[in-house]
């Protein structure tokens, strides 16, 4: 139940971010609560050597959010899935606190090795993290990057491959 109401507090503050002040009840009907809640819920079961729960939670977020994150993928607190739709992470994946992932994200292995996470990262949309790499602290992957090699702390990943975004000095006026 702590890990959800981190995720809960997370997403809530993300939308103030936005600049929307909302409650904690829209913030449960919001798009991507329910994957959250279930994901934790598989990863409980998971853990506590509830397999066949497990899976069942693991069908049941592809049969109601449209996304599969495998029962071994370990999340700190604050995670947040902010639209489902497409999500796919493998089950070797780790990660700290205060990820966000947005819809169309996979996380996958290759050759059975997969992405380690930091902390305060956010995913964009479509975005694909693959294979034996890290993700260091405060990065951010945006839409469509497909990230193959490891980001360092701070880093903005962009395109394919994802490359370091490095901003253009403005010229002087």
């Amino acid at each position: 139940m702590h890990l959800i109401k981190s995720d809960l507090k997370q997403k809530k503050l993300i939308f103030q971010q936005d600049g929307a002040n909302v409650s904690m009840l829209r913030i449960l009907m919001a798009d991507g609560t329910s994957a959250n809640i279930i994901y934790r819920w598989m990863r409980w079961c998971a853990t506590h050597n509830l397999a066949l729960i497990a899976y069942f939670f693991q069908w049941l977020n592809k049969f109601i959010n449209g996304c599969v994150i495998g029962s071994g993928a370990d999340f700190g607190p604050g995670f947040v899935i902010m639209h489902p739709v497409g999500v796919v992470i493998n089950s070797k994946v780790s990660g700290g606190s205060n990820i966000t992932v947005e819809s169309g994200v996979v996380m996958g292995d290759e050759k059975g090795l997969s992405p380690c996470l930091g902390s305060n990262i956010f995913v964009g949309t479509g975005a694909k993290i693959i294979g034996p790499l890290t993700v260091a602290d405060h990065v951010k992957v945006g839409a469509n990057a497909v990230l193959t090699k490891s980001a360092e702390e701070g880093q903005t990943m962009l395109g394919i491959p994802a490359k370091p975004y490095i901003p253009k000095p403005q010229a002087e006026q």
